[in-house]
């Protein structure tokens, strides 16, 4: 019988290895359809893009817990990478952006629209109406794109193989939309997991490379910010930091 190895254990699930296979275990915090619909999204990525992706193999429930099966992917995050070796930290940012670059250069038609998921959202959040109102119409007012966006880009979602091939892991929130949201999405993760210097060259290098003005991705950031407020599994100290952002309203 294969040996089941915890990769990562948190207050809303588990993740093992069993083999060549990684199993995701949701807590009953998860719906059947958050579930479900998770599988889902990371299918519709591996069928429609060239992007290294995990294979999804499974759903199936677990002691009364449903679960994901998807295939192992032998490496280290990028996230360790950058802890072991933050003389190279440039190199992993850089890399770190061309992935991100490369996954919006993609198209999957069949997801959720990122504006009306926001939207959806903004709905929902406990705030003043006339902040609803100011982020509605941001929403609108920006650009309609339908680029692939991954919706929790991170370091930690990026794995190295020993060849160096990079694939990018956990795709529950992704959506299709405008790349600019989800650049911002990642700006505040990083302020987050690894500091405000670390995300501020993170968004330099993005606008370099994508050519997209910095202020097109900062109006994004109280939308965000906002939108992640509704995420009953957020911690106090991240509630806090979101609400920060939220009647932000102008940027140089």
């Amino acid at each position: 019988m294969t040996e089941k190895k915890v990769l990562a254990e948190r207050n809303t699930k588990i993740i093992y290895r069993e083999g060549d296979k990684v199993i995701k275990t949701f807590n009953d915090q998860y719906t059947k359809a958050e579930v479900l619909n998770e599988a889902l999204n990371a299918s519709r990525v591996e069928e429609s893009t060239n992007l290294n992706v995990p294979k999804i193999l499974g759903v199936n429930t677990i002691d009364g817990k449903w679960s994901i099966t998807s295939t192992y992917i032998e490496g280290k995050s990028l996230a360790d990478l950058i802890k072991e070796n933050p003389n190279k930290v440039d190199a992993y940012l850089d890399l770190l952006v061309d992935l991100q670059l490369k996954v919006q250069s993609c198209r999957v038609p069949l997801l959720t629209n990122l504006r009306d998921k926001f939207n959806r959202k903004i709905d929902e959040c406990n705030l003043d109406p006339v902040v609803k109102y100011d982020l509605h119409t941001r929403i609108e007012g920006a650009p309609k794109h339908n680029k692939l966006c991954h919706g929790d880009f991170r370091p930690s979602n990026v794995i190295i193989t020993s060849d160096g091939t990079p694939y990018i892991l956990d795709w529950s929130h992704a959506t299709q939309g405008n790349g600019s949201a989800d650049a911002a999405r990642t700006y505040l993760v990083l302020c987050l997991s690894h500091g405000e210097e670390f995300a501020n060259k993170y968004l330099e290098l993005f606008v370099n490379k994508s050519g997209i003005a910095k202020a097109t991705i900062q109006r994004w950031l109280p939308v965000v910010a906002a939108s992640q407020t509704v995420n009953k599994k957020a911690r106090k100290e991240e509630l806090e930091f979101l609400m920060r952002w939220v009647n932000v309203v102008d940027y140089e």
